[in-house]
């Protein structure tokens, strides 16, 4: 893995009527990306084919049968779809839901058994992949089930330094106060933390954790859910050596930009977090899934059927997606290759956090 152009990362089409094969094309089509990695597209030459003459690009492709036929320094292209596949631009079809999920499941497959060495996915259409086979929200709960070996999935979206997990995540609004529970919330921020440690370098991460209510509850006026779940949560993870503080009052936290001062977030449910997130960061946004034994990011955006072979797709979250998934994987080589032969622990060293803790009586306080 020393070398950066032996890096295989898999990348999977998504729905062939969005705008997958766009970013991908136009990634592509700058020769730089290919010192980084050694791509291989999970999909269909013909669906490539379609949208490169449909945006009138030049992206050369290298057709191969399976991915140790890779070639580095192009685009490699496995077919993993009917030749019979149809393009309907801007449209859900279960044709394309199909061709979508046939394309992650061999290039699941392919990561399990390390042919390639990172997995980046393009968008798809939530309805139209669902199937006897597929019968999940989304990526992070179907990779959670296929990869997880009794382990937990955490969805991160991240953007330079700024992080945000949920705890829940796919779920209908009314479901969530009752999933929010000591047990939940305790399995999520050990997940972050580790993942803030072994994925993404940081050595003493600091969380922050939103409340769930407007106010943080105001003091059970709008919710007891900070008082009776999430507060005594984090101070019992503070005992257990994780530095998290929360909950803060999510309007004020994100409005005074006090998110600047935390490596990560937790917010407890899926547009609290990613809304802002997106405001944020909608163009350089990742979708990363922490917990498993894979590294699987892609970009923060969805199929974006309305604008399906128009060639105005920006592919930067896609291109961030690679970068991000081959800086994991490092990350990870340099964590596990330093704990192989531990040194004794020799002295235990203190930090003093108050200054977080002034920020959250001040934040609860707006």
């Amino acid at each position: 893995m020393s070398d950066k152009r032996h890096i295989r990362v898999g990348i999977t089409q998504g729905d062939t009527n969005g705008i997958g094969y766009e970013i991908i094309l136009k990634a592509f089509d700058n020769q730089e990306m290919f010192d980084i990695c050694t791509p291989i597209v999970y999909g269909s030459p013909k669906a490539a084919a379609y949208h490169r003459k449909a945006l009138e690009m030049e992206t050369p492709y290298n057709a191969i049968g399976h991915a140790g036929e890779a070639q580095a320094g192009k685009l490699n292209i496995i077919n993993c779809n009917s030749d019979e596949l149809h393009i309907e631009l801007g449209t859900i079809t279960d044709e394309a839901g199909m061709a979508a999920f046939q394309a992650l499941e061999m290039a699941t497959k392919d990561c399990q058994e390390g042919k390639i060495d990172v997995l980046v996915t393009c968008p798809i259409n939530k309805s139209s992949i669902q199937s006897e086979n597929f019968s999940f929200p989304g990526h992070t709960e179907y990779l959670q089930e296929r990869c997880g070996n009794e382990e937990k999935a955490l969805m991160i979206l991240c953007s330079g330094d700024m992080k945000v997990a949920v705890a829940t995540s796919h779920m209908p609004l009314r479901d969530i106060p009752a999933a929010i529970t000591p047990e939940l919330l305790e399995e999520k921020i050990t997940l972050l933390n580790n993942s803030l440690k072994r994925d993404f370098n940081i050595d003493a991460p600091k969380i922050a954790v939103l409340s769930l209510n407007p106010h943080a509850g105001d003091n059970g006026l709008l919710g007891t859910e900070e008082q009776e779940v999430i507060a005594p949560t984090v101070r019992k993870m503070n005992d257990n050596g994780i530095f998290c503080y929360g909950p803060f009052a999510v309007d004020g936290f994100m409005g005074s930009g006090k998110y600047a001062c935390f490596d990560a977030i937790l917010a407890m449910y899926h547009d609290q977090g990613l809304a802002p997130m997106k405001a944020l960061a909608m163009n350089d946004g990742v979708n990363f899934t922490a917990g498993l034994s894979v590294v699987r990011t892609s970009p923060a955006h969805g199929t974006a059927l309305d604008i399906a072979g128009k060639g105005v797709a920006d592919e930067n979250s896609f291109r961030q997606a690679i970068y991000t998934a081959i800086d994991i994987m490092r990350n990870r080589d340099m964590y596990d290759n330093a704990r192989r032969n531990p040194l004794r622990k020799m002295y235990f060293e203190k930090r003093d956090d108050s200054n977080r803790l002034n920020l959250q009586q001040a934040d609860n306080e707006d």
